[in-house]
């Protein structure tokens, strides 16, 4: 059988580590950190369970497609329970604005901001239809390996106005700010400014009415162990505590990986869950890639950063008007995220995510305690920013905000706190510039112009990902899971015996 390495264990490699071992290659995953996840990290602090990274699972019927793949069924692993409202988002006056997927209930919240915004959005959500099945349905998992590819997809694009930003095409029809706002700031979940990323991110909008928002009991923690579990019940190997040094080179062919301990590990195929930026910048000889490659990487604009709080209390805090999902949008909303991602300086202000997962699963708590996460969007480390400086201040300005406006005595209570920065992501996640989220998702680095899912110079290298084809968030990086299962194929079998798949497919 082939031999598959797997560098990293976020959910882009765990997804195509399962679906290679259940096509019957021998794969092995290294993961550098001493828990599986890559951004998926579980922080366990005094009795409290803190997801690192990734809280909204937007596409449940992906994982169940998954697990059929591997002849399993998710459900006999790990459960999901749904969200409603999926967020509440609020204006810098802390008036709430709920939406889920009854559109009635979403008309009756658009009407308390502006009643003739309700048949914009209607129009709005029969537009974003036909770009979900476009852009998710039919081009997510398909690689796009020549510039052809992206030339027959051209003319639709084009039709589906993705020269527009996210912004910019909510705003066609919906007039109110907020509401412009609400409808538009989908793209910042996967590193992209609502004011560049193209048109066609308006789809997870879609997708989350259509499948709802849904929750990991135990945490997304959990549901990455669950996934462990099935790659190890199917015969794969995890390895952690591991650093991949280098990727091996001989011509058009990676062989396999040295690590940090100096010992060699071969392979037929080399599928890496790593940053692209950091694989070609750190893990490959720059003598052995081509100009091309180097010049292409060196020209990609990357995401922005995040700066993010974990913290728990020792009092609930149940009667202060949040969700499970809260967005506190800041005053500013344009000026902001210039600032972020055009002008790279941190501004003063900001607008917030912030989770309150033991509202629904009061298991990643002590008894009788609250447990929170608190992320604001932040420039990238081009910005020069020193953040061993400018955490612990810009720390306490957000934990005064939240305490002065929706989390009461919230600093008192607190009785568990870990924080992440930029310097987070480039030093323990390897990813370039300390971005959160890879290549930033603009329109001239979608698609083919994106980092191929298989390398350019490299024939047996694959990518999975937020940096690769189609991008971050959950429903992206699984996608190029299946790209990267579909490119390899199946493993040489003498004896012909295949794992049976079955594939779920979204009805529309």
């Amino acid at each position: 059988m082939s031999k598959v390495i797997v560098i990293g264990s976020g959910f882009g490699g765990l997804g195509a580590a399962i679906r290679l071992a259940a096509r019957g290659h021998e794969v092995e995953i290294i993961e550098k950190r001493d828990k599986p996840g890559g951004r998926a990290y579980v922080y366990e602090i005094n009795g409290f369970k803190f997801d690192g990274g990734p809280t909204v699972i937007t596409a449940p019927f992906m994982f169940d497609d998954l697990w059929a793949a591997a002849g399993k069924r998710r459900e006999d692993y790990v459960q999901f329970v749904a969200c409603d409202p999926f967020y509440r988002i609020f204006d810098h006056n802390k008036k709430a604005f709920d939406y889920n997927g009854d559109e009635a209930f979403i008309l009756d919240q658009i009407a308390k901001w502006n009643p003739a915004d309700r048949e914009g959005y209607q129009r709005f959500m029969a537009t974003t239809k036909a770009i979900f099945e476009k852009g998710f349905v039919e081009l997510a998992d398909k690689p796009f390996l020549s510039f052809m590819d992206m030339l027959r997809v051209a003319p639709d694009l084009i039709r589906l106005q993705s020269y527009l930003s996210v912004y910019q095409y909510a705003s066609k029809f919906v007039q109110n700010e907020f509401l412009r706002r609400c409808f538009s700031f989908h793209p910042l979940l996967i590193g992209g400014n609502p004011f560049d990323a193209p048109s066609i991110y308006a789809m997870i909008h879609y997708l989350e009415r259509e499948w709802g928002i849904h929750y990991v009991l135990g945490g997304t923690g959990a549901l990455v162990n669950a996934m462990v579990r099935l790659f190890e019940d199917i015969g794969g190997k995890l390895r952690l505590s591991t650093e991949v040094d280098e990727i091996l080179v001989e011509g058009r062919r990676v062989t396999g990986v040295r690590l940090k301990d100096g010992s060699i590990e071969r392979a037929d195929h080399v599928v890496a869950n790593a940053d692209v930026g950091f694989v070609y910048e750190k893990l490959i000889d720059k003598r052995k890639q081509n100009l091309y490659t180097r010049t292409k990487m060196s020209l990609m604009r990357y995401s922005m950063s995040l700066f993010v709080i974990y913290f728990g209390t020792k009092k609930q805090y149940r009667d202060v008007g949040l969700a499970h999902h809260n967005i506190i949008l800041g005053e500013r909303y344009k000026g902001l995220l210039d600032d972020i991602f055009n002008k790279q300086q941190l501004a003063q202000d900001f607008s917030l995510y912030l989770h309150m997962p033991s509202l629904t699963d009061p298991s990643i708590a002590p008894e009788g305690c609250e447990n929170f996460y608190v992320l604001s969007p932040v420039p990238h480390l081009g910005s020069g920013v020193d953040w061993t400086r400018a955490a612990k201040p810009y720390r306490d300005a957000i934990m005064q905000f939240l305490e002065d406006n929706y989390l009461p005595d919230l600093q008192a209570n607190i009785i568990a706190e870990h924080y992440i920065d930029p310097l987070h992501f480039r030093n323990d996640l390897n990813s370039r510039m300390g971005s959160a989220f890879s290549v930033q998702p603009i329109l001239t680095q979608s698609a083919w112009f994106r980092p191929h899912n298989r390398s350019e110079a490299f024939d047996n290298l694959y990518f999975v990902g937020a940096g690769t084809h189609p991008g971050a968030g959950l429903p992206g990086v699984l996608s190029s899971s299946i790209i990267a299962e579909n490119l390899i194929g199946d493993a040489p079998n003498p004896h012909n015996v295949r794992v049976p798949q079955a594939k779920v497919e979204p009805v529309l």
